[in-house]
């Protein structure tokens, strides 16, 4: 093994990109071996070199051809950059090698649409009637067996499973959704129009309007989208699944942008400003008074060592939205795009995800509406006290008016039009995230309204979201 992954692990922690980048060079000369190459291959995947990743992973298979868990990594990679075909194979292979690697079944399910004569579902209800032994993997396979059935159309089938695996899966967790609400509700509290602080003033890559007074706000006013506002940071933000993986790939379609995925660079930043804390409150107290100029010099730093090269680059980390206060005293021209979808089908679309990490509200509906509902509630506080300087994009209009939107997005980003943009799908940059093999398809429609297939199992979650005041249009009353 390597000896330098202990400074290399230091260096990603630390937010020291470029020196992470550099010592993984140095270390591959040393990997020689499969555990080696899979250790460093983890290493490029945290930092979302997928690419590098992916020839680590294609070495090591030279070596252990009918090694699992390296064809199951692999599989991930290959996913990752498009090549869904090789990833489907590689997973088949797992299976076979290791028929209990219950997570392949469900990634397997995700990478394309099924159909009638072409799926697993078969096989996997024999799996589950002949008993899981381990809780994981049934949740994985109920997950899988969920999204095949509603790719044949059989919506009941489909979220019968669903809620199998997602009641499974909330009872092995220990989550109190309170703490998010309340969290929520401290953020609005610590930033409002009435914080007086000094924003950023010599953030180096980052202009400062003279006219930014409060915690929360840049201007009154929208950004001017003019050509020297570009080389500024854009934030894609919001909750997942609402088409904020879509409008990162459409953007970073553009010939000046690139995509830096979904980073943590921002709140590693805003941690290690902060200094120890004893909890989440305390963190976004101390948060409000870090330095600001700081914050803007290291994520530039950071980001601009990931080595993408592209004068406006891309954080799609739909959580970002929680800090929306601190981005603007950091960042007073950063271009934010919040994406918005029918709360429905965005509620639906959250539910039925397996995800890898992250979003434990998702696997419980009432839990999953008291989260939006916060969440809500914060967007609204952030138009309050940044007036202008959200965008809101609503992921219905994008689909069914797609050309008319773009050209507003580009607008809004201070982009001259490219068709380009409009063939996102064949966009070869990485995309990581669980929307990865939607983005690779022309722009569909029919997600939208999917919510109704299962207005009767979600009717708990409609009517706490209708008790909360939350508009759902459509929704039975």
């Amino acid at each position: 093994m390597p000896s330098s992954l202990p400074d290399i692990d230091r260096a990603i922690a630390e937010g020291h990109i470029a020196r992470a980048r550099s010592l993984l060079g140095e270390a591959e000369g040393q990997a020689g071996d499969v555990a080696s190459l899979q250790a460093l291959a983890e290493r490029y995947i945290q930092l979302g070199l997928f690419r590098e990743a992916d020839a680590l992973y294609r070495t090591a298979l030279k070596l252990a051809p009918h090694d699992a868990g390296l064809l199951y990594n692999a599989a991930t990679a290959a996913v990752a950059l498009g090549n869904m075909a090789e990833a489907e194979r590689w997973l088949d292979r797992v299976i076979t090698l290791r028929p209990g690697d219950y997570d392949a079944y469900y990634n397997r399910a995700t990478l394309r649409r099924w159909r009638e004569d072409d799926n697993h579902i078969e096989a996997m209800e024999a799996l589950l009637k002949a008993g899981i032994p381990d809780r994981k993997g049934a949740v994985q396979l109920f997950y899988a067996l969920a999204k095949e059935y509603e790719d044949l159309g059989k919506p009941e089938q489909s979220f019968g499973h669903l809620r199998r695996g997602a009641n499974l899966r909330a009872s092995m967790m220990r989550y109190d959704v309170r703490q998010d609400v309340e969290t929520m509700a401290k953020i609005a509290a610590v930033f409002t129009p009435h914080s007086r602080h000094t924003p950023a003033t010599d953030s180096g890559s980052y202009d400062t309007d003279p006219a930014t007074l409060s915690a929360t706000h840049a201007t009154s006013a929208p950004h001017p989208a003019t050509p020297e506002n570009q080389g500024k940071p854009v934030f894609i933000v919001g909750l997942p699944r609402t088409g904020t993986t879509l409008v990162d790939r459409i953007l970073s379609s553009h010939s000046e942008v690139a995509s830096l995925g979904e980073i943590s660079d921002l709140a590693s930043a805003i941690v290690r400003l902060a200094g120890p804390v004893r909890g989440r409150m305390e963190l976004i107290e101390k948060s409000a008074e870090i330095d600001f100029v700081s914050l803007s010099k290291q994520y530039a730093r950071s980001t601009s060592e990931r080595g993408l090269g592209a004068p406006v680059l891309i954080d799609k980390t739909p959580a970002n939205f929680l800090y929306l206060g601190i981005i603007a005293r950091a960042m007073p021209h950063a271009r934010i795009i919040h994406l918005k979808r029918h709360p429905l089908d965005a509620c639906y679309a959250i539910y039925k995800t397996l995800f890898r990490m992250g979003y434990p509200y998702s696997y419980r509906l009432d839990q999953l509406a008291e989260y939006y509902i916060a969440y809500d509630r914060l967007m609204a506080h952030w138009h309050n006290v940044m007036p202008g300087q959200i965008l809101d994009l609503q992921y219905e209009n994008l689909v069914q008016h797609t050309e008319a939107e773009v050209g507003n997005l580009l607008k809004y980003c201070g982009l001259s039009w490219e068709d380009a943009v409009l063939s996102f799908h064949e966009n070869t940059s990485p995309s990581a995230t669980a929307s990865a093999a939607q983005v690779r398809r022309p722009l569909y429609s029919s997600s939208i309204g999917r919510w109704r297939e299962h207005a009767d199992d979600l009717a708990p979650l409609i009517e706490r979201l209708v008790s909360a005041g939350i508009a759902l249009e459509g929704a039975p009353s």
